[in-house]
C-alpha cells in the first residue's frame, strides 16, 4: 500500500529524477537534497490527493456556463466546451423514469427504442445514479412523479422545470461519485511502483483529466484498469483478472490488459517470490499457470456482471455489439479525415475490416516486441502500446478516449516532457472537437472544416510520439524512467531487486 512505503522506503524525488522537474525547481529552492526533511502529515501520497482533488474542483467549475442553463442552450455547450453526455442521456434513454436500461417491457421500448448503447458496467452505474439523484431530489423537495411525468412526451421532458433541476442534481451525483472514482484511481497508481508514488502526478493534475472527467462515464472503468496494475504489481494474479473482468464489462478496452499480461507470463525470467523480491539461484520460468487464473478470475468476473443484463433477454445486451459494429466513420478518427478529404462515404465493412487487421498486427508487434526485450516490460508499457493501437484506427476517438490511455500513459512514460507533449495534442483536439460540431471551423465560403483535421492528426502524432518512446524504453531500458541508470536516484536498488531479470 502507498502508506507503507511512505513510512518505510526511499522515494524518488522528482526534482532529482526529472530533468524538466529539476530545472523548474530552481526558482524554489533547488533539487530536493540529501537533508530535506519530511512533512509529518502532507506524504506524497496525500499530496498527490490533493492535487487530484484541486484538479477535479477545476473540472467542475470548467462546466459551470453549460450547468447554469442545464445543458439547453445548443451554442454555450461548444463555445465553453462544457458538453457532457450526461444531461442528454438521463431523459433520451429513459434514466428520468428510472428505466431499466435492459428492460425488454414493449410499453418501455416503444418509448424509448434507444437502449443504452455502453457495456453493462457503465448501463448499471447510470441508472444507479439515477435512482441516487432521485432520491437526493426527494430528500431535499418533493420526490419525483413518474407517473405524471409518463404523460409527457420524451422529447418535453428535457425541457420540464422539475426534470432540469433533477439533471442538474443527476450530474452533482455522477461528479461526486467520479471524484471518489479518481482518488482511488490515484492512490493506486502511486502504488505501483514501488518508491515513486510521483508518477501518479501524471494522472492527478493531468489537463485532460480536468477537461474530460464528466463527459460520460468513462472514469468507471479507469479506476479499475488502476485497479488492475495495483494488483498485478503486487503479484495477485486473481485479483488482477477480476479488475480486468469487471473493466471489461465497463468498457472493451481493459480486456487489452490481459494480452499485456499474456506477453510478461510467455516470457522465460526469474519470478519473484512471496515476498517481491527475487532469489538470484531461481531457475528462469514462464507463468503459464498465473495468467491462467488472471484470465479465469476475468472471466468469471465479466460473466457474472452480464447475468443482471441478461435476466429480461438479450435483445438490449446485444445493442452496444451491433451498435459498434454498424457505426461508420466518425468523430476524431483518421477514417473521417480519409472520408471528408476524398469526399466519398468510406464502407463500414471495410473500416471493419481494416481496423481488425490493423490491430491484431500491431498486438502480434506487441508480442515480440515484449518477448526480445532485454528485460520484462513493465505492465502499464505494454497495456498503453496495446491501447494506443485499438484507437489509432479505432472509428470514434470520442474526446473522452484521452481517459483511457491516461493511468497506462502516467506509469510507462513518467517525464513531465513527454506528457505535456501529448496531453498538449489532446487539450488542442478538445478544444477543436467541441468547435467542430458547433460549426465555428467551417470555412465561410463553405466546405468541410480543414483545421479539424490538422488537429485529429495532431493528436495522433502526439499518441504516436508517446508510442515511439515507450517502445525504446522496452528494448532500450537504459533509457526507462523507472529502470534507467538514472531513474530513481535514491530508490534504484530497491526497484532493481524487486524487477524479475531474464536469464
Amino acid at each position: 500500500m502507498p502508506g507503507s512505503q511512505e513510512r518505510g522506503d526511499a522515494h524518488v524525488h522528482p526534482t532529482q529524477d526529472d530533468p524538466v522537474a529539476g530545472r523548474l525547481s530552481e526558482g524554489l529552492g533547488g533539487p530536493v537534497g540529501s537533508r530535506a526533511g519530511r512533512h509529518p502529515w502532507w506524504t506524497p501520497v496525500r499530496v498527490l490527493l490533493a492535487i487530484t482533488a484541486i484538479t477535479f474542483a477545476l473540472g467542475m467549475l470548467q462546466k459551470a456556463p453549460c450547468y447554469e442553463n442545464t445543458w439547453t442552450d445548443g451554442t454555450t455547450r461548444y463555445t465553453h466546451m462544457c458538453y457532457s453526455d450526461l444531461p442528454y442521456l438521463y431523459t433520451g434513454r429513459g434514466l428520468a423514469e428510472l428505466a431499466w436500461p435492459y428492460s425488454t417491457d414493449e410499453d418501455v421500448r416503444d418509448r424509448y427504442p434507444q437502449v443504452m448503447e455502453y457495456p453493462v458496467g457503465i448501463s448499471y452505474w447510470a441508472w444507479g445514479t439515477a435512482v441516487a439523484a432521485q432520491w437526493l431530489a426527494g430528500a431535499t423537495g418533493d420526490a419525483p412523479d413518474l407517473d405524471a411525468r409518463s404523460a409527457l412526451s420524451v422529447d418535453q421532458l428535457f425541457g420540464d422545470l422539475d426534470v432540469q433541476r433533477e439533471i442538474r442534481g443527476y450530474v452533482i451525483v455522477n461528479a461526486a461519485g467520479f471524484a471518489l472514482l479518481t482518488l482511488l484511481a490515484v492512490w493506486l497508481l502511486a502504488g505501483v511502483s514501488p518508491g515513486r508514488p510521483w508518477d501518479a502526478v501524471f494522472m492527478a493534475a493531468s489537463p485532460a483529466l480536468l477537461l474530460t472527467a464528466l463527459v460520460n462515464w468513462d472514469l468507471v472503468a479507469v479506476v479499475l484498469v488502476a485497479g488492475a496494475l495495483w494488483a498485478h504489481a503486487r503479484g495477485r494474479p486473481v485479483l488482477t483478472g477480476l479488475m480486468i473482468g469487471l473493466g471489461t464489462a465497463t468498457k472493451l478496452y481493459p480486456l487489452f490488459l490481459l494480452g499485456a499480461v499474456l506477453v510478461l507470463a510467455l516470457r522465460r525470467d526469474r519470478r519473484p517470490g512471496p515476498r517481491g523480491t527475487i532469489d538470484p539461484a531461481a531457475v528462469p520460468r514462464r507463468d503459464l499457470a498465473g495468467f491462467g487464473l488472471t484470465t479465469l478470475a476475468a472471466v468469471a468476473a465479466w460473466v457474472v456482471a452480464q447475468v443482471p443484463a441478461l435476466l429480461g433477454g438479450t435483445g438490449p445486451w446485444t445493442v452496444f455489439w451491433s451498435f459498434n459494429d454498424d457505426r461508420g466513420a466518425d468523430l476524431g478518427s483518421l477514417w473521417l479525415v480519409a472520408q471528408q478529404a476524398s469526399g466519398t462515404t468510406i464502407d463500414i465493412g471495410l473500416i471493419n475490416d481494416v481496423s481488425l487487421v490493423f490491430f491484431a498486427a500491431w498486438c502480434v508487434g506487441v508480442l515480440v516486441l515484449g518477448l526480445v526485450a532485454p528485460e520484462p516490460p513493465r505492465l502499464a508499457q505494454l497495456g498503453f502500446l496495446l491501447v494506443a493501437g485499438f484507437l489509432l484506427v479505432n472509428k470514434v476517438y470520442s474526446p473522452q478516449y484521452v481517459l483511457w490511455l491516461l493511468p497506462l500513459a502516467a506509469l510507462a512514460r513518467p517525464r513531465w516532457r513527454d506528457q505535456v507533449v501529448w496531453q498538449g495534442t489532446e487539450v488542442l483536439y478538445f478544444a477543436f472537437v467541441w468547435w467542430y460540431l458547433g460549426g465555428f471551423l467551417a470555412p465561410a465560403g463553405g466546405g468541410d472544416a480543414g483545421f479539424y483535421w490538422l488537429a485529429i492528426v495532431l493528436r495522433v502524432l502526439g499518441e504516436v510520439y508517446l508510442v515511439s518512446l515507450v517502445v525504446r524504453d522496452v528494448l532500450s531500458p537504459r533509457h526507462d524512467p523507472v529502470r534507467g541508470p538514472v531513474a530513481g536516484r535514491l530508490a534504484a536498488p530497491r526497484l532493481r531487486s524487486l524487477l524479475p531479470v531474464r536469464a
